[in-house]
Parts: structure tokens; C-alpha cells; sequence
């Protein structure tokens, strides 16, 4: 884990290997945004180079200075800001946390780094060290063994590989203040929660699957301090129990589901949350299989599973005054001579009777049981997040989430912590126009609808698996829980650890 730290110090005098400054794009030219604290010499010799290598300060620019006079660190990197002055000393949160983050992904052989960016208060520290502390992901691949290498060679070998940055200060006039320090405290635990969320997401489907996540989920929790308390319902509970939408996704698959619950549940706690996060931990689609190149990020369709388990041990870590219980709904939807058929009934596990159409619509089913039995619990709010339609992404593109609820003041609620925590989010429609395409001649639901508005028919079918008196909260995350483009601001190629963010901040408002 990278830690995270606040300084009152000079940046230019703090041992580190990197130094990263700010600069702004100020009519048409970069020159250095506020709160360097540099010497004149240091910035002087900054302001020439930046003029020598015709910087423009905008947003991703990202350059390195070698041997700056009067800075203690052998490199400083400059990230730009965008269109400011060099007096502009308040900046919004997402933007300090792009160019952090874009600064620290962009270092190598970087183990110490400090930042001394413009802040102006809580709010802005918090998206600095947060940006940076993203920034500073690194997903291990799976290595091959080298059996030609002698033992001796591999150990150099492993000496000499980047360990990546493991600890960042922020530089900021108000570190003493105890809110400060809280947090960069925070940032440090919300980066390594999305860094674990990442993690899963980006492990390959066949070292990832439902037991597999299960167990990795209490190894966490054998190595945490804080520990949550975790029940696995595993084949034959599951079909005891009445969860027939999970049991038939699961069922062509030699990987058998799971449903997981992870719950946090301390003496003073006064409000609960309940988080359903979708499990598919690969979906081929099932026996209305899926063209070959749409299967190769399907190892991604557990994001919102791990973004729910990251979250309730974030909780725990942080000491949240608030029950936080996580259902993890896990499924390998798979093409085998025991796998679900077009045309199917099941029993869900409220009784409804749900006629399947189409076995790439899966997750609604493991999502489906996954709501009726957070809702056993009678929590305060409910809110599941998966990667549910292609719908999404035609209406929102690659990098916004759809935001559907039962209560409009909750999806409020819920798209004002994803604003906080730099996840875009936008609020959807549940149109009660949409919902006699669920109709079914055969079960009491069909369980999809027509191809247009698919998001949000979506939306619907969950909502019937809910209690309208508990307010709950749909996120379809299908397009910005996985960056299949080049990786940009602290947001890396692959898997994001999207709804960490959002999730976390939901949970604390419930804390007051």
C-alpha cells in the first residue's frame, strides 16, 4: 500500500526522488501554477525550460526536469492544469486529481514523491492525494517461469524491478490541521480499496472465478486490522434457498455460483446500507453466445462485485459508524449441456417466476437474488452497481454511469457522491410506460425487454426485486468500470475501480 502524508514543509527541500509542481496554461504559454514555494533560482530555471520545450500547460501534459537548482530531488515534474494564471490558487477537485494522477502514473524508479500543487483547503489536499495516491497503481501480471535463469539472476532481476511509488506527501500550509491529516489518511484507503477492486477486475477469468473471488475476499479480511464478518452461500445452499436466478447462470459452468456477504457492523452504528454488486466473473453469454472479440473484457463483468467488496472493507478500515453489508453475486455464465436455454422459467428467490430470453442478459438474474435478500435485512437504503447493459454505454458513452432509482431524492443522493469522487455519473428514467415489455405469457416475468431503452427496461425488471418503501439506487457501470483506451488523469488501462468512490462516499453521508 502507498502511503500518504501531509507536509507544511518546502517541497524543494523534502528528500524524495520526484518533486511534481503544477503548471497552467496561461494565455497560449505554461508558466507555474501557484504553490510551488520555489526559490527564484529553482523557478526561474523552471520558467525557461518550460518556454524551451514550448509547453503548453493543459491538462495531461506531463514533462520532466532533471537536476532543477535548489530542489533536493533529482526530478520535477511539471503536470499541467489547464487554462489559468500563475495567481490561480483554487482549482475544481477533479481537475488536481487528473493531474496528480497523471503526474505520479507517468513516474519510474519514483519510490518517494511529493507534490506541491495549488490547495486551498480540505477539498483540495483530499484530490491531490487521493489523484496522486491512484496515480500510483500497478497491476502484477501473471509472470511465466523462466526456468533457463539461475536463482541468482531472478533475485537480481527482482531487485532491480520497479516497485512503484510507495510513498507520497502532499504539500499543503494547513497539514496540521487534524482534518487535513483525516484525509490524506482517507485517500490512502481509498486508493488501495480501488487498487484492490482493480486488482480482481483485471485477474484473468481462469484464476477468477466464483470460489476464487470468495476466497481472495477472506483472505482480505484475515490480513485486515478491521475485520468484517462474511457468510458464502455456495451451490447447494443457494438452491435450497430459493435463488433461482443466480442457480440457472451458473448452472453450464464446471465453476459453480456463489453469493457472498460481507457485512460491517459496528456497536454504534445508527444506519444501515445495503450494496449489491453484479459477479459475473466471465460471461461468454452463455448458449446465445457472444462473438469472439466481445469476450475479450468479459473478465471484467465482476466489476461492480468488486467495487462493492472494496467498499465495506474501506468502511471497516475507515471505522465507519454505520452497518455496511456487501452481496457479492457471483457467476460464471458459461455454454455447456447443463447451461440455462432461451425459453426457461425459475423461481427467483421472492417466488417471482422469470421466463428467459436471452442468456446474455445475465445479470439481472444474479442481481435479482441479490436484492431480495439484502432487502430481508430491512436496511436503510439499498443500492446495487454491475455492468449491466451495452445500453449504457450507447446512451453515455465509455466513461458515465446511468443512475436509476426508486426515489428521485436517493438518486440524487447517490449521483452527489459520485460528483464528489470524481465518478460521472447521470440520472436515468425508470418510465413505467417501458414496464409491459416485462410482461410474460408463461412466467410472471419476461426478463428483458425491447432493444431500445434496454438500460433502462433493465432498471425495471431490478425494481421489482425491491421493496418500494426502501429507497434503492440502480448503477450501470458497463462503460466506465473498464478503459479498454489509453490510460489518462489516475484512471490506468484495464480495470478502474469505478463506484469505489461513489459507494465510500454514499456509505460516510450516512455517518452524520
Amino acid at each position: 500500500m502507498t502511503t500518504v502524508s501531509v507536509s507544511d514543509r518546502s517541497a524543494h527541500d523534502l528528500k524524495a526522488d520526484v518533486v511534481v509542481l503544477g503548471t497552467v496554461d496561461d494565455s497560449g504559454s505554461a508558466a507555474l501554477a501557484a504553490g510551488h514555494g520555489l526559490p527564484r533560482d529553482a523557478a526561474a530555471h523552471v520558467a525557461a525550460q518550460l518556454a524551451a520545450l514550448h509547453a503548453t500547460g493543459k491538462p495531461e501534459e506531463v514533462l520532466t526536469l532533471a537536476a532543477v537548482p535548489s530542489v533536493a530531488a533529482a526530478r520535477v515534474v511539471l503536470t499541467g492544469l489547464g487554462s489559468a494564471t500563475s495567481r490561480t490558487t483554487s482549482f475544481d477537485a477533479e481537475v488536481l486529481r487528473r493531474a496528480a494522477g497523471a503526474a505520479v502514473r507517468s513516474l519510474k524508479k519514483a519510490p518517494k514523491v511529493v507534490l506541491a500543487l495549488p490547495t486551498s483547503g480540505v477539498e483540495s489536499v483530499a484530490a491531490v492525494a487521493e489523484g496522486a495516491a491512484l496515480g500510483a497503481y500497478r497491476y502484477s501480471k501473471t509472470q511465466g517461469t523462466d526456468k533457463s535463469t539461475s536463482s541468482a539472476a531472478k533475485g537480481t532481476k527482482a531487485a532491480a524491478k520497479d516497485a512503484g511509488v510507495t510513498a507520497i506527501t502532499v504539500v499543503t500550509a494547513d497539514a496540521r490541521l487534524k482534518a487535513v491529516k483525516a484525509a490524506a489518511t482517507r485517500a490512502a484507503v481509498l486508493a488501495d480499496a480501488k487498487a484492490y477492486a482493480r486488482d480482481l477486475v483485471n485477474t484473468p477469468p481462469n484464476v477468477l472465478f466464483p470460489q476464487s473471488f470468495a476466497d481472495s475476499v477472506k483472505a482480505r479480511n484475515t490480513a485486515a486490522k478491521a475485520k468484517v464478518t462474511i457468510k458464502v452461500l455456495d451451490e447447494k445452499a443457494l438452491e435450497k434457498g430459493g435463488f433461482g436466478g443466480i442457480v440457472g447462470v451458473g448452472q453450464g459452468s464446471v465453476n459453480p455460483p456463489r453469493i457472498v456477504t460481507l457485512t460491517w457492523a459496528p456497536a454504534k452504528a445508527t444506519h444501515s446500507v445495503a450494496l449489491v454488486g453484479k459477479g459475473i466473473t466471465f460471461d461468454s453469454g452463455g448458449l446465445c453466445i457472444k462473438p469472439p472479440a466481445s469476450m475479450l473484457t468479459m473478465k471484467s463483468d465482476m466489476a461492480g462485485a468488486a467495487a462493492v467488496a472494496a467498499t465495506v472493507f474501506a468502511a471497516a478500515r475507515l471505522g465507519l459508524p454505520v452497518k455496511v453489508t456487501g452481496y457479492l453475486c457471483l457467476a460464471e455464465n458459461m455454454p455447456s449441456g447443463s447451461a440455462q436455454r432461451p425459453g426457461d422459467v425459475v423461481s427467483m428467490r421472492n417466488g417471482t417466476t422469470v421466463e428467459i430470453l436471452d442468456t446474455d442478459a445475465e445479470g439481472r438474474m444474479v442481481l435479482g437474488d441479490g436484492l431480495v435478500l439484502a432487502g430481508e435485512s430491512n436496511p436503510d437504503a439499498i443500492v446495487d452497481i454491475a455492468t449491466l447493459t451495452g445500453a449504457q454505454m450507447v446512451a453515455l458513452g465509455g466513461r458515465v454511469a446511468g443512475i436509476m432509482a426508486n426515489d428521485d431524492a436517493f438518486r440524487d443522493r447517490v449521483r452527489a457522491a459520485a460528483d464528489g469522487s470524481g465518478e460521472a455519473a447521470w440520472p436515468m428514467p425508470l418510465p413505467k410506460d417501458l414496464r409491459a415489455q416485462l410482461e410474460s405469457a408463461v412466467a410472471d416475468l419476461s426478463h428483458k425487454g425491447e432493444r431500445w431503452g434496454g438500460m433502462l427496461t433493465a432498471g425495471l425488471f431490478l425494481s421489482e426485486f425491491v421493496d418500494e418503501s426502501t429507497p434503492w439506487a440502480h448503477v450501470d457501470i458497463a462503460g466506465p468500470s473498464f478503459n479498454e483506451g489509453s490510460a489518462y488523469g489516475y484512471t490506468p488501462k484495464g480495470a478502474t475501480g469505478y463506484g469505489v468512490g461513489t459507494l465510500l462516499s454514499l456509505v460516510e453521508g450516512y455517518a452524520g
